[in-house]
């Protein structure tokens, strides 16, 4: 091959590679590319108070929903459009891309975590049991449960509650599961079932309603699940995002932690009249492998 022919070669190779070039597909944008391009957000909640809930006037309020509006503003995120969903369906629903995010102060557990990405916890919370008034059975923790076959558990579904009660010795057909709280409630005052597990928060809020006054009560003391450590286990929650979404997640842990030193965090706590504390020490990764 003489020269001018090598030449030739060589330049109509590096014609064919610049033009295969031009023509690669560009990258998938992410989602955070897109939410800032766009203005707007799709973000799930679970219609509960005070962690995301629909009020009076038709708005979504709440302590995630507020979380979310604070953190995403600078972003140039101005339209959040909030879904309710079953909480059982949240995590389901994230991932086909119904919504964006999940807003609705959900627990982190190792399970979770192999499923969605979570933000690093917001607070911090203990499981609490709610029990007829007088307490009839007695009950003071998940061993008292487990110790008597009796005790039927109104859960609902999808719940962390489920989790710590199992580890503590509870049997999976001790659980009756409910879509909805008003549901479990209705179940323990028509004693369908004897006790209702959840965080301690939402025991708080439930009792304020005095339709509930002298028919149910919160279990003191109550001890939940102990770890192998030997400490009883606390629920973080925090937002969740798609296992993909780690810019998106990024991007919040950092405004999360701008929160929590400029007094937003505990002002919006405030707010909802959320007392329990508020994690510092923790992050997700940790939660996830405790």
């Amino acid at each position: 091959m003489n020269k001018m022919t090598r030449r030739a070669v060589i330049g109509s190779a590096a014609m064919v590679l610049a033009l295969a070039a031009t023509n690669l597909p560009a990258a998938a944008e992410t989602t955070l590319e897109k939410i800032k391009s766009e203005g707007k957000i799709v973000v799930g909640i679970a219609d509960s108070e005070p962690w995301g809930f629909v009020d009076k006037d038709g708005k979504v309020a709440g302590f995630s929903p507020d979380l979310i509006r604070a953190a995403l503003k600078p972003l140039g995120v101005e339209k959040i459009d909030f879904v309710p969903a079953e909480f059982s369906a949240l995590i389901s629903s994230l991932q086909a891309g119904r919504f964006d995010v999940i807003a609705a102060a959900m627990w982190i557990t190792p399970v979770r975590c192999k499923a969605v990405a979570f933000s690093d916890p917001d607070i911090i919370t203990k499981d609490a049991l709610l029990v007829l008034k007088g307490n009839p059975l007695n009950i003071h923790s998940y061993a008292d449960i487990a110790a008597n076959p009796n005790v039927r558990l109104g859960v609902d579904r999808g719940s962390a509650n489920i989790e710590h009660a199992e580890g503590a010795g509870v049997s999976r057909d001790r659980f009756v599961q409910f879509d909805a709280s008003t549901a479990v409630i209705a179940a323990l005052i028509g004693g369908r079932v004897d006790a209702y597990p959840l965080s301690s928060g939402n025991v708080d809020e439930l009792l304020e309603d005095p339709n509930l006054s002298g028919k149910i009560e919160r279990a003191l003391p109550f001890t939940g699940y102990i770890g192998k450590n030997g400490i009883e286990v606390a629920g973080r929650s925090a937002i969740a995002f798609r296992l993909e979404d780690t810019d998106l997640r990024d991007a919040y842990n950092k405004r999360l932690a701008e929160m929590k030193a400029d007094g937003t965090f505990e002002a919006i706590k405030k707010k909802y009249g959320i007392t329990v504390d508020t994690e510092t020490s923790v992050t997700a990764a940790q939660a996830c492998s405790e």
